[in-house]
C-alpha cells in the first residue's frame, strides 16, 4: 500500500489555505455562511496535491481511505436519518405544537424562564440551535412587547436554552460529530454532558425564576396559543427516550421517523407520496454536513498520513502538562478553531483526530473527552457575534438589541463555562465514570 511522505509541519497547510478560505470569504463577505464550507475544503483538498509529497495515486489513495472510513460513513448515515426524522415531524407539525403547548403553560411573569425552557427543549427535540432560535425568535420578541419583558433578558434566555439543546440533543450535528470522532457511544456521552450542563441549566432556572418574582406583568398579556396535539409532540419524546435508553442511534432515528410519518398518514396531513418527498428533504436538508464530513475526513487522512496530525500533536503535548492540562488543550484547540471559522460543527469534525490522540495520550476517558468536545464548540458558538445563531436573533429585533446587550444576558452560557472548568479542575465527573462502564459506539465494522 502506497502511502505519503511524511512532510512534519508543512503537512498541516492544507487544514490552513481549508480555514483561510472560509474564514477570508466570511470576512470579505461580512457573511460567514457566504462560501459553504465543503467548497472551503476541497481548496484544501486540491492545495494538498500539491503541497504534499509522495505519487499522485497515493495522494488519491489516502483521500478516498478518509472519506470512506467506517467511522465518517457512520457519520454521514446518522446525519441523513436525523434530517429525515426533524424534516417529517415538522411536516406533521411537530415544531408549532411545541410552540403553542409553550404558549399554553407560561405564566407571564415568568415568561423569560418559560422561553429557556421551551428553546430547551426544542433543540434537544429537533436537533438545531439554529431551528429552534428561528421558530421562536419572532414569537419571543412579539412576546416582549406585549408582555413587558426585558427584551434583551428573553432573547439571552433564548439563546441560552437553545445552545444547551444543540449540546445535548441526540440528533445535533455536534453531538454526532463528538460522538463519532472520539468513538463514543451517544448515551454514555449524554450523562456525562448532563453532569456538565445539567446544573448550568438548573442555576439558570433557579435565577430565572427569582427574577420572574419581582418583575412587573399586572398590564402585561400573551397571545392565545392556537390548538394543538399532543400527539404531534410525540414523536420527539419517542425519540429523546429511546436514545436515552441506550437503544442504537439507527434504530431511535428510523422508529422516530417512522412513528412520525405514520401519524401524518393517520391524520391526513401526509400521504405516502408527501411522506417520500418530506424524507428526501431532509435527506438533502443534510447535504452540506455530509458532504463537509466526507471531504474533511479524506483531507485529514492525506494530512496525517503526511506527518501533519503527529507533528501538531507533538507541539500540543509541548504545552500540557498533564491530565487536567489535557482537558484545557481540547477544550482551547476546539474553541479556537470554532472562533476563526464560526461553525461549532466543523470545528468538532477538524479537531476530532487531534483531540483523540491528545485524549488517549493523557488519559482522558473518551465519553468526558466527546462531552468537553462539544461542550467548548456550542460555547464559543453561542458568543460569537458572527456567529448564526447571534445574527439571527439580532435580526429579529430590526436594530432594537446590540450584541453586548445580548451577550450581557446569556447567562446559561456563564453557568456552563464555570461548570465546564469545575469538570476539568475536580474529581466529580470522574469518579462518576469510573463507575460506570462504557458502552459501545454505533460505529461500523
Amino acid at each position: 500500500m502506497q502511502h505519503l511522505q511524511k512532510t512534519g509541519g508543512w503537512a498541516l497547510l492544507p487544514f490552513l489555505v481549508f480555514v483561510l478560505t472560509f474564514l477570508g470569504t466570511g470576512i470579505v463577505q461580512n457573511d460567514f455562511y457566504a462560501l459553504p464550507a465543503p467548497v472551503a475544503v476541497l481548496m484544501g483538498i486540491v492545495s494538498a496535491f500539491f503541497i504534499l509529497r509522495g505519487a499522485t495515486e497515493a495522494k488519491v489513495t489516502a483521500l478516498i481511505r478518509g472519506c470512506g472510513d467506517s467511522k465518517i460513513i457512520t457519520m454521514c448515515l446518522i446525519y441523513l436519518l436525523a434530517g429525515a426524522f426533524a424534516s417529517v415531524t415538522k411536516a406533521v407539525g411537530g415544531v408549532d405544537a411545541t410552540v403553542n403547548l409553550g404558549l399554553s403553560v407560561l405564566p407571564v411573569q415568568y415568561l423569560s424562564l418559560g422561553v429557556f425552557l421551551l428553546a430547551a427543549f426544542l433543540s434537544t427535540a429537533t436537533g438545531t440551535s439554529v431551528g429552534a432560535i428561528v421558530a421562536l425568535g419572532p414569537i419571543a420578541v412579539g412576546l416582549a412587547e406585549q408582555s413587558h419583558t426585558s427584551l434583551p433578558l428573553l432573547l439571552g434566555s433564548l439563546l441560552g436554552g437553545a445552545m444547551f439543546g444543540d449540546n445535548l440533543s441526540f440528533i445535533s450535528d455536534t453531538t454526532i460529530a463528538a460522538t463519532q470522532t472520539q468513538e463514543c457511544s451517544m448515551r454514555d456521552k449524554f450523562r456525562v454532558n448532563t453532569l456538565i450542563a445539567g446544573p448550568a441549566a438548573l442555576f439558570t432556572v433557579l435565577l430565572l425564576l427569582f427574577a420572574g418574582f419581582g418583575s412587573a406583568t399586572a398590564d402585561g398579556q400573551l397571545p392565545v396559543a392556537q390548538a394543538f396535539s399532543f400527539w404531534q409532540v410525540l414523536p420527539y419524546l419517542l425519540v429523546i427516550g429511546l436514545a436515552v435508553s441506550g437503544v442504537n442511534v439507527f434504530v431511535v432515528l428510523t422508529l422516530g421517523t417512522l412513528v412520525s410519518g405514520g401519524m401524518g398518514l393517520w391524520q391526513g396531513q401526509l400521504e405516502l407520496l408527501s411522506l417520500g418527498r418530506s424524507i428526501y428533504e431532509g435527506f438533502t436538508g443534510m447535504t452540506e454536513i455530509f458532504l463537509l464530513s466526507m471531504l474533511t475526513g479524506g483531507l485529514a487522512q492525506m494530512v496525517s498520513e503526511a506527518g501533519g496530525i503527529a507533528f501538531l500533536l507533538q507541539r500540543v503535548r509541548g504545552a500540557t502538562r498533564g491530565f487536567k492540562s489535557a482537558q484545557l488543550s481540547i477544550m482551547a484547540l476546539v474553541g479556537g478553531t470554532n472562533t476563526a471559522i464560526a461553525n461549532n460543527t466543523v470545528s468538532i469534525v477538524v479537531t476530532g483526530q487531534v483531540v483523540k490522540e491528545i485524549s488517549r495520550s493523557y488519559g482522558v476517558d473518551k465519553r468526558k473527552t466527546a462531552a468537553l468536545l462539544d461542550i467548548a464548540s456550542c460555547l464559543v458558538q453561542g458568543m460569537l457575534p458572527y456567529g448564526a445563531q447571534v445574527l439571527i436573533l439580532l435580526s429579529f429585533t430590526n436594530g432594537q438589541l446590540s450584541f453586548l446587550d445580548l451577550w450581557a444576558n446569556v447567562w446559561y452560557l456563564y453557568f456552563l463555562l464555570l461548570f465546564s472548568l469545575l469538570a476539568v479542575f475536580t474529581p466529580f465527573v470522574d469518579r462518576f465514570l469510573a463507575k460506570q462502564p462504557a458502552a459501545e459506539p454505533a460505529v461500523a465494522g
